[in-house]
């Protein structure tokens, strides 16, 4: 599993300011190039950067002055995969973790204090990795949520046993205030937040794949309005186009990490 752990900071103290809870509230890619993933993301997301303050491996990408997505090139130094990994809004990150812990997940990294909160990299029963982040967000959820990342999917052995894993941890359907409610729809399991779509959990990853495509893991998707030029940017600048149809595409970046387009209106 990769160990990236660049998450939201630089606001001014721990306690919590937001009100969302188990939804993903940021998403992280480990690069081996810095300079070169700053221009693949550039030129096929139009992102522009700004220097985080973990130091010069790491970097915040932003979409029209909106914080979406951190980078670290940690990946060769650290001997880490390449990959990205969403993030979840939670209470307690000891209290999520433990929870990982009893449910037979894997905790790979914390938590740790980064101010202003705590993080920890987990994984799931199945492999599939992801994070969790205790503390104030980079930015107001709803503007991050509507900047570029649309959502989040799990492809997974069965949906409904890693849905039961996610909601034991993350409190899902819990009923708590700001936590997400969990639907049934066209044979998904599907995460809502506030009435958004924000995950969706779906079945038929094969956990001993020797495809890393078709294991356990989490797919970023991110918005554009034009889908076709996003996939050939990726191809001019050393990425590659895993599949295209319809409002979106599945994209693999210079370095071999997958992320899908969306087009805007298929949201």
């Amino acid at each position: 599993m990769n160990h990236n752990m660049p998450t939201p900071s630089g606001t001014k103290n721990v306690v919590s300011s937001h009100s969302v809870f188990g939804a993903p509230c940021w998403v992280s890619l480990t690069s081996r190039d810095v300079k070169a993933t700053e221009e693949f993301y550039g030129a096929v997301l139009g992102w522009q950067w700004r220097p985080a303050k973990l130091g010069d491996r790491f970097r915040i990408a932003l979409a029209d002055g909106s914080p979406v997505a951190s980078i670290a090139g940690v990946a060769a130094m650290w001997q880490m995969a390449v990959a990205w990994t969403p993030y979840f809004a939670v209470r307690s990150a000891d209290e999520a973790v433990a929870r990982v812990q009893e449910r037979m997940g894997t905790v790979a990294v914390g938590p740790i204090s980064l101010p202003p909160g705590r993080a920890a990299l987990l994984a799931d029963r199945d492999g599939a990795s992801f994070g969790i982040w205790e503390g104030d967000l980079f930015t107001d959820w709803e503007t991050w949520r509507n900047a570029q990342p649309a959502f989040i999917t799990l492809h997974t052995r069965d949906a409904f046993d890693a849905a039961i894993f996610y909601g034991e941890i993350l409190d899902w359907a819990s009923g708590r205030p700001g936590c997400c409610e969990v639907h049934y729809e066209g044979g998904e399991v599907v995460l809502r937040s506030r009435g958004d779509v924000v995950a969706r959990i779906e079945s038929g990853a094969l956990e001993a794949a020797p495809d890393p495509t078709i294991r356990p893991h989490w797919q970023v998707h991110f918005t554009v309005e034009d889908v076709e030029a996003c996939a050939r940017a990726a191809e001019l600048h050393g990425g590659s186009v895993l599949s295209k149809g319809g409002d979106e595409a599945v994209l693999r970046d210079h370095d071999g990490a997958q992320f899908t387009v969306t087009a805007r209106r298929g949201r």
